[in-house]
């Protein structure tokens, strides 16, 4: 045999070989996908991970939905972001939508791998599910706990050079995005008291959606009015840290006044559409304490707008003129709760 001949036969032999094994690697594919269990599914596909890490430069971290019984903040941004890194290359979604809300949720299906770059390095993230036997816990910050059959987390996976830049920037990064998408994406609501409720401080004010069509475009104002207002509510939001670093609270005020019918419901809501802003509606005359007021305050989230209905209907502001003999002024106990909202503002 010569020796063209026996190279010949060599390749033959490792190509019939790699056949083999390819072949042998697609039917155990196929077995597991389509007769095991996902808990020895995830049992097989966990082994191989740490079996390949052993011999990798890449180091993995693990992003669980939850720190004890507290949500993880982490791992509710990532799940936001990563739902706007879908590639036509995913396999598969879970996609949902929430009764009147305008928006699908989209997310990765378990083991689904999604591949992201951030400052010319790339990150490999993996949603993992793991069955646990079914057992009955009761979780306050998830309304499913008593449910959960599966623990879930993200497996972050890079380079072992860019743990500092994963720390320092990349998971910052990850929260300041989702933050952005979920204030884009979210359905402005309208947020009423609760006044069977004021013990719980996070059942306090109750929802629902604002389905209301004003916008500044509609509005029946003086253009130039408008412009002043829309000009005046974007360079508010944008010095927010401005306000952080002269020690001032990131708030703004406006004075609405006049008769039913002028309006002013119809620009509070364009104002609420323009900034993707929620609203919360204050009657001052249903309380008496400052410290239900105080709560109700502070129950308040960020970048939303609170209205305060009819204050010069529920105060009885001091005529300083007709006061020149310095008497101090007598508050009876419902103007101490519009006492204490004045000091609060």
């Amino acid at each position: 045999m010569t020796s063209s001949e026996s190279n010949f036969a060599t390749a033959k032999t490792v190509l019939s070989t790699v056949g083999s094994i390819a072949a042998t690697v697609v039917v155990v594919r196929s077995v597991v996908q389509d007769y095991l269990p996902h808990e020895f599914r995830d049992y097989i596909y966990s082994g191989l991970r740490n079996l390949f890490s052993k011999f990798s430069n890449e180091l993995t971290m693990v992003i669980d939905e939850f720190d004890g019984l507290v949500n993880n903040e982490i791992y509710e941004a990532a799940e936001l972001y990563l739902g706007t890194k879908i590639t036509p290359n995913t396999r598969r979604l879970k996609i949902s939508k929430p009764e009147k809300e305008k928006h699908f949720n989209i997310n990765m299906e378990r083991n689904e791998e999604v591949i992201d770059t951030y400052q010319g390095q790339k990150f490999r993230w993996i949603w993992v599910c793991c069955q646990i036997e079914s057992r009955n816990f009761y979780n306050p910050r998830d309304m499913n706990s008593t449910l959960r059959s599966e623990v879930r987390s993200f497996e972050l996976t890079f380079h072992k050079k860019n743990q500092d830049l994963v720390i320092n920037s990349y998971l910052p990064y990850v929260i300041n995005q989702s933050l952005i998408y979920k204030h884009k994406k979210k359905t402005v609501k309208i947020f009423t008291v609760d006044y069977e409720n004021m013990y719980n401080i996070n059942n306090m004010w109750k929802p629902v959606s604002l389905d209301h069509p004003a916008t500044f475009e509609k509005l029946a104002m003086d253009a130039e009015q408008k412009e002043m207002i829309m000009k005046d509510l974007d360079r508010f939001v944008k010095r927010k840290e401005y306000y952080r670093k002269i020690g001032k609270a990131w708030k703004r005020g406006y004075l609405l006044y006049g008769p039913p019918g002028t309006g002013k419901s119809s620009l509070i809501a364009a104002m609420a559409n323009y900034l993707n802003f929620d609203i919360y509606d204050l009657e001052l005359t249903e309380l008496r304490r400052n410290s239900d007021l105080r709560k109700l305050l502070v129950a308040t989230a960020n970048k939303s707008i609170l209205v305060v209905e009819d204050i010069d209907c529920t105060i009885d502001l001091q005529d300083r003129e007709a006061n020149k003999d310095n008497t101090p002024p007598v508050y009876y106990p419902q103007e101490e709760t519009k006492v204490g909202y004045l000091l609060f503002s």
